[in-house]
């Protein structure tokens, strides 16, 4: 596993427990589950900085653009996503 870096975290009880019953279900550990969540947290506030950039550089995307993406990503017209 190589070099790691450990935390003590605390949550309300009634997410411990879905915590706990999600990594069951992937067959994994909930510090693994946790660090897979906490990545793809991270890599979404990646992406939304850059499409904040990519915006303020060339313009806001249009309906048609955004629509697009959303299909793509199977998202729900209208919904925000």
């Amino acid at each position: 596993m190589g070099q790691v870096d450990r935390f003590s975290v605390t949550m309300a009880p009634e997410i411990g427990a879905a915590v706990r019953d999600a990594a069951n279900r992937e067959g994994t550990s909930v510090s693994s589950w946790l660090a897979t969540a906490a990545s793809r947290r991270l890599r979404n506030e990646l992406l939304g900085a850059a499409l904040d950039a990519w915006e303020r550089e060339d313009g806001s995307f249009s309906d048609e653009e955004l629509d697009a993406a959303k299909a793509s990503l199977c998202v729900a017209p209208g919904a925000s996503a």
